[in-house]
């Protein structure tokens, strides 16, 4: 089979599809034909760095978490999937003895130790599903409606993230939300917290490309920063999707008194610069969002009834062209949001 893959030789990352051997599906697993996958920030830093945040590269790794495909073979016990179901897949596997105290029980995206799909934060590590064929555990397949396409289920995984921050926010139906960021996630977030029953949705950003795909994807007010244009005020909630310090001090003086941020962009792991006087002083509600639980279930619900991804799918490569796929994702320039890959 095909599959796209990273790798590292000294100080140099190359990024190529190679032929590799076709998986073959164990008791209680299930062979996914890969149709769709979409282009992470985690992707990207992997062939440009040959790193994702600690996680480093020390051996070949095929990309990709974000991914869709019809089941083409199941092994022996499995009960709830059958050949020929289309769906996409939780990427994520707990390991380790630990126990989680009570009041983390049922967050399990804060378990300590987690292999995910196109991960080199183990040895070995844990590859993706950038490849035509893909075999997981029958527990993590979430099955696809009709009216969910493979193409459009692959972007389950990266709104389950936007939802999961959403939740982070508490409840947004009626509240005014400001959006920092507009890339892949905060353009999902947009949409997510307008499902949720927002009132009003601000997106900033400094890309003009960035700020057409938030409104296509349900901003009421977009605000283009690299125009000066300033903040809105006294916002009930901010989700910060941006990952760059330096704007915070502008966030958090947008939101009301006694009001939330969201930190969902992620951030470097040293030391930044940040301005966060206005926490003390304004009793700022600063909080994280990793990942998700099950919103990836949540995220599929979502797209049945309606919240359209379409508008984020930029650009569209065959697997053969990954590399090219690659470098258009990595180059705002282009315009891309969301770069896909037809994997089959």
């Amino acid at each position: 089979m095909k599959a796209v893959r990273v790798e590292k030789n000294g100080e140099d990352v190359s990024l190529h599809v190679d032929t590799v051997e076709d998986p073959t599906p164990g008791p209680g697993q299930v062979r996914i034909a890969m149709e769709w996958g979409g282009i992470c920030g985690s992707d990207l830093a992997y062939w440009r760095h040959g790193a994702s945040g600690t996680a480093i590269l020390r051996e070949p790794l095929i990309l990709g978490h974000e991914v869709a495909g019809t089941v083409d073979m199941v092994g022996e016990g499995v009960e709830t999937v059958k050949v020929g179901d289309h769906v996409t897949v939780h990427p994520a596997t707990n390991v380790g003895n630990h126990v989680m105290p009570e009041h983390l029980k049922d967050r399990d995206n804060l378990w300590p130790e987690c292999r995910y799909f196109g991960s080199a934060a183990f040895l070995p590590h844990e590859n993706g599903g950038f490849s035509t064929y893909r075999v997981v555990r029958e527990d993590q397949i979430r099955h696809l409606p009709d009216s969910v396409s493979t193409r459009h289920g692959a972007v389950a995984e990266p709104l389950g993230v936007a939802i999961h921050a959403v939740h982070r926010a508490g409840d947004v139906r009626g509240k005014r939300v400001l959006v920092n960021g507009t890339g892949p996630i905060g353009a999902l977030v947009v949409a997510a917290a307008k499902h949720a029953g927002a009132a009003t949705v601000y997106a900033a950003d400094m890309a003009e490309a960035a700020l057409k795909i938030a409104s296509a994807m349900g901003a009421d007010v977009v605000i283009d920063r690299s125009k000066g244009e300033p903040l809105p005020e006294d916002v009930d909630i901010a989700i910060e999707a941006t990952g760059v310090s330096r704007t915070l001090g502008d966030v958090f003086l947008s939101v009301v008194r006694g009001g939330r941020v969201v930190q969902v962009g992620n951030m470097p792991a040293g030391e930044v610069p940040a301005a966060l006087g206005q926490i003390v002083t304004r009793e700022i509600e600063y909080v994280g969002s990793y990942r998700f639980i099950d919103e990836i279930s949540d995220a599929i619900q979502a797209m049945a009834e309606g919240l359209d991804v379409e508008p984020l799918l930029t650009h569209t490569f065959d697997i053969d062209d990954a590399l090219e796929a690659f470098q258009t994702a990595g180059d705002r320039s282009t315009g891309s949001s969301k770069v896909m890959l037809k994997l089959s």
